[in-house]
């Protein structure tokens, strides 16, 4: 590929629920995708939305792909797999990731977009902006932390880092989470969520306003309780609802967005999460 041609490129690692529909939304914006998926058998649900199918399979040990250095001949790569439910998670995801940053770092791809959850805050029962500190409570937090400092901190490429909250809309309908169950704890506790529109929104604002080497959270503006969420979340979808448990001791954060907001100028489709029910 020329330079000029690769531009115009972008990789997007794990084409799942949420790559899926935002490699489709780029190849709309006009731009060249090429998506990965673990089974060759979604090949032709990649290519009828126009985006350039690959197989990338990614272990602790090994990268499985029928054309890996194919994939990377980009100029932006969007890294979307998020860390396995495993119990060695913090090795494994991080072990995953250097594997494939020894190939990235071959490729012509410099610009990466890296995303990560905002499962990386502790409950600090107090808002949390990008600047906190405070070390992660779970090993998928910390997994995810780790691997960002990897590529944060490589001076061959200019990476930003997208902290999604809780990832909700279409077929993830909140209703079914917690519907039926009794004495749920922490009801009391503010919620923190985004839809998926917003996701996508957010990260082709990112590209197009070539926002790198930047760390942003990405949350709804609103945040009511777990308890009122939840309950009208099963009411709307005719389920049975939630009961929560009595409790004086809720455990919380409080995501704030407002850096992302300000640097691409960008107002969330769903600010408030009641709304988007």
């Amino acid at each position: 590929m020329t330079k000029q041609t690769l531009e115009n490129t972008i990789s997007i690692l794990g084409c799942g629920w949420l790559g899926l529909p935002l490699a489709a939304h780029l190849v709309q914006e006009g731009y060249t995708v090429k998506g990965s998926v673990t089974q060759p058998e979604r090949f032709e649900e990649l290519a009828q939305k126009g985006i350039t199918p690959y197989q990338v399979e990614i272990t602790d040990t090994s990268i499985t792909s029928n054309d890996l250095a194919g994939f990377l001949e980009s100029e932006i790569l969007i890294i979307n797999i998020p860390p396995s439910r495993r119990e060695d998670v913090l090795l494994y995801h991080q072990a995953q990731m250097k594997l494939l940053l020894e190939q990235v770092l071959k490729s012509p791809a410099k610009h990466i977009i890296f995303v990560s959850s905002t499962s990386v805050y502790p409950d600090l029962n107090q808002e949390v902006t990008e600047l906190e500190t405070a070390p992660p409570s779970k090993d998928s937090g910390r997994a995810l932390l780790a691997v960002e400092k990897m590529l944060r901190t490589n001076p061959h490429l200019l990476t930003t880092i997208v902290r999604f909250a809780g990832l909700v809309g279409y077929d993830r309908l909140p209703g079914r989470f917690l519907a039926g169950k009794k004495n749920v704890e922490n009801g009391d506790a503010p919620i923190n969520v985004i839809h998926q529109d917003d996701c996508v929104a957010l990260i082709t604002g990112i590209i197009q306003k070539q926002a790198w080497g930047e760390i942003f959270n990405a949350c709804a503006d609103m945040h009511p309780t777990r308890r009122e969420f939840y309950t009208k979340a099963a009411a709307k979808a005719g389920l049975e609802l939630p009961t929560f448990a009595v409790t004086t001791d809720p455990h919380f954060k409080i995501i704030n967005s407002d850096r992302i907001k300000q640097r691409l100028n960008y107002s969330f489709k769903y600010p408030d999460p009641l709304g988007l029910l």
